[in-house]
């Protein structure tokens, strides 16, 4: 195995690789652990024999942030932002997923990137690249890219003949809306929510965010709401005879529809019913065709997946990617609805021919001959989104398999033929004034069998002659008033983001979702789609100061650059400069304009001056701050003006009125409800400005290495993770030892009586103590073996362990006998200790100690230590 020249392969997600060494060594392959497994095998590469590891990353490799010194929104001025320069980091720095490339790629002679087809894609190819250390121009170590639109066999193996080189443009494409987007939503997002959370309480929204696709796609949500709110019913009159035919009861439609004048609609009322009979006029037949669908792209599987599924476009996207990623339907993201020319349809058809609902018409098909699809859209990328194997629901699931469904429907109703029916068109005339009834009779059904929901209504006529004359049995006259149009919903919104550039097929389910959970909109039944009072205000402000910011122009302008880049003909560095140097001089206009935008918001929200309790004292001028409770929980100081922001989701109360010895602001103590959670004491002060470098986790921090989601508003440093040497509520002092289950240290909670218990201040792992004791603190000693603190417990005479009714003990959690009987972890795995980690970020390295030298008990087993 070692003389043979070794292939690298990279997948996008752990199942494609599976599927691509599944496919390639024909089910003979080992496979080993690793960050993404590795499949390894022996076959033919490009006419030679070759030793293959396939393995994967787990979508972006990297993920781009500015660098540590711009994450400080207090000292940062956000008009910065869009100079500061910008950094890649590991997207997922826990899976190691660069270190294990560059470690599989050792030995390599040749890489195939099987990353998703699409501008993403492409991205994460240089980003393997770069991992890997392979370089295109050396002719030693070649990089070949896979294009395959399903992870089929027939699909791979026609990728692995036709293998080309990475498309640089694409990748620099994405690059460039990376930064493009990061700086400009940062920037303003970063203003907007410090100027208004710092002055109203009920905005009920943590980050008051923006976008480029975001704030448009708001848009058209806010731009209906106005039509809805703006529009003045009118009153319209309409004239209705109703006459009887062979049984039927028909209701005829006047020519002149509605009339918004009541007088004239009485005299021509008057003029009907004078004339008494209706005299056929003209009858007319014509055969009309419903066509047969296009092939089926992303944007219109979201529109059916939100309007006739009741999926949200995010849901279906996640839907679509799993089945897609299992091999039972082609890659779903593809503007394209035209198949190409080497298009399998038998095949595809074939592999249809055993489900139980629509086996038997695929069959007929076959047998009597399939049609040709429309001619649809080519955009270059992917053919149509196709079913490429039979499933069940068993096999995918309830919601997955509905859409799996729909999919098949769609592609069969695209070779089937078209809808043929007789549309019958009566026109009558009674006292001069035309009317008309309509008819429809279906005469060959086509595509409309397999898809029922595009049926055409079917509506019989009685025989009618021209020249005859019929009764009329009675004339309404119709009351009713124009109606505004509906909230748009997810369906309509799709189409109007298509219809002026707004996102990409992957990206418009990221928008959607993100204008809901910034509750800018609440999605209500039918999937309509409400703005709140928050994001009306938001949309207005942008309109008085620069309706730019909200239209969906300038978004569509970004793409166009964008798409400049992708086709390599325009230069990557000077598109971001002058689509930056655009968004700058908005910024510093919008910022000296804000007041605008603020007068909207009083108008609407409550201030902070007025809301709240008062809870803790404010360092600075010892006034009580105010403790407000609506989202982002946050205590303001009226004094100073001052506002300093709490963690999310749970309950926050004085801590013994006890205070900080750098800033001199009274403690609050942090719980989470429930018999497992947390407690843990804060200075708000220090909770909002850390006072010490090297601090680089937050508690509250969104868990990815893009540090532009750690806001101020959700994140910051408790005294569980504070280094302050003497404080007595610092981690210094309260911390035991190093979690078991990560790079944390286990501290101990100071509320917790009579359940006391070590909390993990990263991580959710909890260690119960003894139940019950009266006292127990930490000491100032330390474990000789492990350098862990000594805790002094404090037990109740009644249920004490010690002998001879003693009350008092010390030992070490990790090394003590009796303490390892009583203890219990919770939310953590089984654990043995091992010298070398001691507190950990608490008081650094332990010094080691006797490896298996003492009894574990079962239910706390330190591993690890």
């Amino acid at each position: 195995m070692a003389h043979l020249p070794r292939v690298l392969m990279v997948a996008e997600k752990p199942s494609i690789a599976l599927s691509i060494a599944s496919v390639l060594s024909h089910g003979q392959m080992s496979t080993r652990r690793g960050s993404t497994e590795v499949h390894e095998f022996d076959g033919m590469f490009r006419g030679f024999k070759a030793h293959y590891r396939v393995t994967s990353v787990i979508g972006h490799v990297f993920s781009v942030d500015f660098p540590e010194k711009y994450q400080n929104w207090s000292t940062v001025d956000p008009q910065d932002l869009f100079d500061a320069p910008i950094q890649k980091k590991e997207s997922n720095p826990k899976a190691h997923i660069c270190r294990h490339l560059s470690n599989e790629a050792r030995g390599c002679s040749y890489m195939v990137l099987w990353l998703d087809c699409d501008r993403e894609g492409e991205n994460i190819c240089f980003e393997v690249i770069e991992c890997t250390g392979f370089d295109m121009k050396d002719s030693k170590r070649k990089v070949y890219r896979a294009k395959f639109s399903s992870v089929t066999e027939k699909d791979i193996s026609k990728a692995m003949d036709n293998l080309v080189e990475p498309n640089r443009d694409e990748a620099l494409a994405v690059d460039a809306r990376q930064e493009i987007d990061l700086k400009v939503g940062v920037a303003f997002s970063r203003f907007q929510t410090s100027y208004f959370q710092g002055k109203y309480q009920n905005l009920d929204c943590r980050v008051i965010s923006y976008g480029p696709c975001q704030t448009p796609t708001l848009g058209f949500c806010v731009q209906r709401y106005m039509q809805i709110n703006t529009f003045k019913p009118e009153k319209f009159w309409s004239l209705r005879p109703h006459l009887m035919k062979d049984g039927y009861e028909l209701q005829l439609e006047w020519d002149r529809r509605r009339l918004f004048d009541l007088e004239a609609a009485v005299v021509f009322q008057k003029l009907v019913v004078e004339g008494r009979t209706a005299k056929v006029i003209d009858v007319s037949e014509k055969q009309e065709v419903k066509g047969r669908p296009a092939g089926l792209n992303t944007v219109n599987l979201l529109k059916v997946a939100s309007s006739a599924l009741g999926f949200g476009p995010q849901t279906a996207m996640h839907l679509a990617e799993r089945l897609y990623t299992q091999g039972f339907i082609s890659y779903p993201r593809t503007e394209s609805t035209a198949y190409p020319s080497s298009f399998d349809f038998t095949d595809t058809l074939r592999a249809q021919v055993s489900n139980p609902v629509w086996g038997g018409y695929v069959q007929r098909l076959l047998s009597d001959g399939f049609n040709k699809p429309k001619s649809g859209t080519d955009a270059g990328d992917h053919p149509p989104i196709t079913p490429m194997r039979a499933a069940t629901e068993g096999i995918v699931g309830g919601d997955a398999w509905r859409l799996y469904q729909y999919v098949c429907q769609h592609f069969i109703g695209t070779v089937s033929p078209n809808c043929k029916y007789i549309r019958t068109k009566v026109e009558l005339s009674i006292g001069g004034e035309i009317f008309h009834c309509t008819g429809q009779r279906v005469t060959e059904k086509g595509f409309t069998a397999i898809m029922p929901w595009s049926a055409v209504d079917e509506k019989k006529l009685p025989s009618f002659l021209k020249g005859e004359k019929i009764e009329v049995s009675r004339v309404e006259l119709y009351e009713g008033n124009t109606a505004p149009p509906d909230f748009l919903t997810e369906s309509e919104l799709i189409s109007l983001m298509e219809k002026h550039g707004i996102g990409t097929d992957a990206s418009i389910p990221v928008h959607i979702n993100n204008i809901g959970e910034r509750n800018y909109v609440q999605v209500q039944s039918g999937r309509k789609l409400v703005p709140t009072a928050l994001g009306i205000t938001l949309i207005r402000g942008y309109q008085c100061i620069d309706p730019d910011l909200c239209l969906p122009d300038i978004r569509s302008f970004i793409e166009q650059q964008i798409t400049l880049v992708a086709k390599g003909q325009a230069d990557h560095s000077h598109v971001v400069q002058h689509v930056i140097q655009q968004f700058r001089r908005k910024f510093s206009y919008f910022v000296q304009q804000i007041e605008h935008m603020d007068a909207l918001f009083e108008a609407q929200f409550s201030p902070l001056a007025d809301s709240g309790r008062a809870l803790s004292k404010c360092g600075k001028c010892l006034r009580y701050m105010k403790h407000i409770t609506a989202v982002p929980p946050r205590l303001f100081c009226g004094t100073c003006e001052e506002v300093y922001y709490l963690p999310q989701k749970g309950t926050v109360k004085l801590y013994k009125e006890l205070t900080c010895p750098l800033d001199n602001f009274e403690l609050v103590i942090y719980s989470v409800p429930g018999p497992e959670g947390k407690s843990f004491p804060l200075c708000p002060y220090c909770y909002n400005s850390p006072p010490f470098e090297g601090i680089d986790t937050l508690f509250g921090a969104a868990k990815t290495a893009n540090a532009s989601a750690k806001t101020k508003t959700g994140s910051g440093m408790p005294c569980s993770l504070c280094p302050h040497p003497t404080c007595p509520h610092s981690l210094r002092n309260q911390g035991v030892c190093a979690c078991p289950e990560c790079e944390g240290s286990l501290v101990l909670d100071p509320v917790s009586f009579p359940k006391w218990k070590l909390n993990c201040n990263l991580c959710s792992c909890i260690v119960m103590l003894p139940e019950g004791a009266h006292r127990i603190a930490t000491t100032s000693n330390r474990c000789p073996e492990c350098d862990s603190t000594i805790i002094e417990i404090d037990f109740n005479k009644k249920t004490t362990p010690l002998e001879n009714g003693a009350t008092l003990h010390q030992g070490c959690v990790l090394c003590d006998e009796l303490l390892l009987s009583l203890v219990e972890v919770k939310h953590g795995r089984s654990f043995v200790r091992r010298g070398g980690r001691g507190r950990g970020r608490g008081r650094g390295r332990g010094r080691g100690g006797r490896r298996g030298s003492k009894a574990v008990d079962p239910k706390m087993s330190f591993r690890d230590f």
